[in-house]
């Protein structure tokens, strides 16, 4: 038989076991990975609204951002809201578009991943220090580098780098491979 001492025992176990469950996954949360899901279709065809993303919240501490990189980061205009967009050049690259290709340094870029081949020129643009040019892969409908609301990405502001998409479960795999 389990006397009352045992079972209040039992019950202060439980829940201590649940508070430090739940302060790892805060943790984890807060610091190491997110789970993220993409609202809109500013880069469709890469990623579809709604899709769930695990984004790496660490990687940038131990190396830089590259181009090709998804990468979240906080609307600058409202940084209550997130935005996912691609990293197109780095810091000292000249950008443009012209004649619907993105040019990087003038050196016109093969992008197999854009929505849209029909694009808006874009003016020559050198990025500063610290700072990267996104875009997303569906050019005609991105609020991106483009937009002063948005401009330039610092390096600090960004969140982390989306590495896995695990929702839709026919979709399930692996970011890296549309550089």
């Amino acid at each position: 038989m389990i006397t009352r001492k045992e079972r209040k025992n039992e019950c202060l176990e439980w829940i201590e076991a649940i508070i430090i469950a739940v302060i790892i996954a805060s943790i984890i949360k807060f610091f190491f990975f997110e789970i993220i899901q993409v609202d809109g279709n500013s880069m469709y065809p890469t990623l579809h609204h709604k899709d769930r993303l695990i984004v790496n919240k660490i990687s940038y501490i131990f190396h830089e951002p590259e181009v090709g990189d998804i990468v979240t980061f906080a609307y600058p205009s409202d940084t209550s809201v997130d935005f996912i967009k691609r990293i197109v050049a780095k810091e000292g690259d000249t950008v443009e578009i012209k004649n619907n290709y993105l040019y990087i340094n003038g050196e016109k870029k093969e992008e197999p991943y854009i929505y849209e081949k029909k694009m808006m020129d874009f003016p020559p643009v050198v990025v500063p220090s610290n700072s990267f040019f996104v875009l997303g892969d569906n050019r005609n409908n991105s609020r991106d580098s483009r937009y002063i609301d948005v401009g330039f990405l610092k390096k600090e502001n960004i969140k982390g780098k989306a590495i896995f998409r695990i929702w839709p479960l026919d979709s399930i795999g692996s970011l890296n491979k549309d550089r």
